[in-house]
């Protein structure tokens, strides 16, 4: 592996680690930001929020950008670490909203299963896949955890996403993204990571 090589598979294990120390985090003042740039200057990100407000973010310094590049469920195997988004299904299951597949370096990163609020009683697993099957209906993917294990189903339709490298330059007005933040007792927020969409694909998380 060439020294450039090396040093953008460092940027982005060592920038998706900042996100999901985001993704884990539980605290009233960890906020996740998601919708489009309105604008980017110097340190200072704008964001049209999917709810209609507009969010004004300080990155802090040292901040990282990052995307996302499409994977596939038939790239899945036992032994992956993974974050998967699910919501309750009918039958009393669970089922995948979007997956993101972690670097190997990163496996055991924000481990366990918690609330998350892309949509509502949807919970974010980070775990390792145990089982990968594959079936008529689709796939399912045993993920085990500590202190526990989950079973989760995913359609075909399911965004499914690996790590991807970004640069400055791809955070335009109009680009969708997620953003970890932090916020202060006067409501101002940081974050040190933005995950931004790039070549067609958008953060699903």
């Amino acid at each position: 592996m060439t020294s450039r090589l090396k040093r953008t598979s460092s940027l982005l294990v060592t920038g998706f680690l900042a996100l999901s120390t985001g993704i884990a985090a539980h605290a009233a003042d960890n906020v996740r930001v998601r919708g489009k740039i309105e604008s980017f200057k110097g340190s200072t990100l704008v964001v049209k929020t999917r709810e209609g407000d507009t969010a004004t973010i300080k990155l802090k310094q040292g901040w990282k950008p990052s995307s996302l590049a499409k994977s596939s469920v038939d790239a899945i195997k036992p032994g992956d670490f993974v974050g998967v988004t699910s919501i309750p299904t009918a039958d009393g299951k669970n089922g995948a909203v979007e997956v993101l597949i972690f670097p190997a370096a990163m496996k055991g990163t924000g481990e366990g299963s918690y609330a998350w609020d892309l949509q509502p009683n949807s919970t974010m697993t980070n775990a390792t896949v145990a089982k990968a099957v594959k079936s008529v209906n689709g796939h399912s993917l045993t993920l085990t955890y500590k202190g526990g294990e989950k079973v989760i189903s995913i359609a075909d339709s399911t965004p499914i996403v690996t790590t991807a490298p970004a640069t400055e330059a791809d955070l335009k007005p109009g680009a969708t993204v997620f953003v970890p933040s932090q916020k202060a007792a006067d409501g101002s927020l940081t974050s040190g990571r933005v995950v931004v969409g790039k070549n067609g694909v958008e953060p699903p998380m």
